[in-house]
């Protein structure tokens, strides 16, 4: 989905990593939950409480998913899941747009 109709977005920046990763909060209509953001290049360490799938919208960045032993390697438009309760790992090369949702099972 490249727009989101109906949507409250939280003013205040969610930041992470002394500002090299920063979101905003969009409340859906339905509910539902989504942050848009940026990372700066970088590598990162991302704890997770539930399940989140990962937009990215574009960039060039490795992913240690949990369990894997071999980093993703993204560059441009793909998806990826991570579990719940779980952490993963990110080698961010170049300035990175993403989108984060979190499904309600």
């Amino acid at each position: 989905m490249s727009l989101f109709k109906n949507a409250t977005i939280t003013k205040a920046a969610n930041v992470y990593y002394d500002g090299q990763v920063t979101s905003r909060t969009v409340l859906l209509e339905n509910g539902e939950k989504v942050t848009l953001g940026i990372m700066l290049p970088g590598s990162y360490d991302f704890d997770t409480a539930g399940p989140e799938i990962m937009e990215i919208l574009s960039g060039d960045l490795r992913v240690l998913l949990p369990g894997e032993q071999e980093w993703l390697e993204i560059q441009d438009s793909t998806t990826f899941n991570v579990p719940g309760n779980s952490s993963f790992k990110l080698e961010v090369r170049t300035v990175t747009d993403y989108c984060c949702s979190y499904p309600t099972m």
